[in-house]
Formats: C-alpha cells, sequence, structure tokens
C-alpha cells in the first residue's frame, strides 16, 4: 500500500490496472508472431473504443 492513502484508493487503481493489464498481456512464448500482432491491433481497438466513449 505505499504511496496509497488508503486501501480503497490502492483497490481502485489495482482493479483499473489489471483490466488494462489483461487486455494488452499476451503470453508472447504461446502464439506466433503474426497471431500476436493480430491480437495486440485488437486490443488498442477495443482501448480506443473505451477510452474515447468515456
Amino acid at each position: 500500500m505505499k504511496r496509497f492513502k488508503s486501501a480503497k484508493s490502492a483497490q481502485r487503481f489495482l482493479s483499473t490496472h489489471a483490466a488494462v493489464y489483461n487486455t494488452f498481456n499476451i503470453q508472447r512464448h504461446l502464439i506466433s508472431r503474426q497471431t500476436m500482432r493480430q491480437f495486440r491491433e485488437e486490443a488498442m481497438d477495443v482501448w480506443m473504443n473505451v477510452t474515447t466513449a468515456v
């Protein structure tokens, strides 16, 4: 909880961070480069749609 004023603010940050991390984290060693590029492109499209909607 370093640098957080309360457990609630830490939890709010971590839940948001987890959603973003899960969107962009791809186990690279399990897929081909072409497939990874496709996944990254789809993740960026989702991210752009979500951030522009807010």
